[in-house]
């Protein structure tokens, strides 16, 4: 594979972060506790990322115009319509992936 420039890598990068967006949209049944015990982060750590990318960039995002981006909906909005209360397995889990 040639040597891509940084125009290029970062078109890549950004089609490949929409493309996650969208994957993750499509699969809402997916919860945060499930991408934190398999993956360590979530929805919630994506908006986090976006946030500080804006602010090194010097671009004017708040955390809510953040969680809209990655959620594809207001974080409330998305909590109540997606969002199941944790099961006693996964917080299990969670605990047992916090302290390893």
């Amino acid at each position: 594979m040639s040597k891509l420039t940084q125009a290029e890598q970062d078109a890549l990068d950004a089609a490949t972060f929409r493309r996650f967006l969208n994957h993750l949209d499509s699969h809402k049944d997916v919860q945060n506790i499930d991408l934190m015990i398999l993956a360590n982060f979530c929805r919630n750590c994506l908006s986090k990322w976006y946030k500080v990318a804006a602010d090194e960039a010097g671009i004017q995002v708040d955390m809510d115009a953040a969680k809209e981006r990655i959620y594809g909906m207001s974080y409330g909005e998305w909590k109540e319509s997606h969002q199941r209360p944790a099961t006693p397995e996964q917080l299990a889990a969670f605990n047992a992936r916090a302290k390893g």
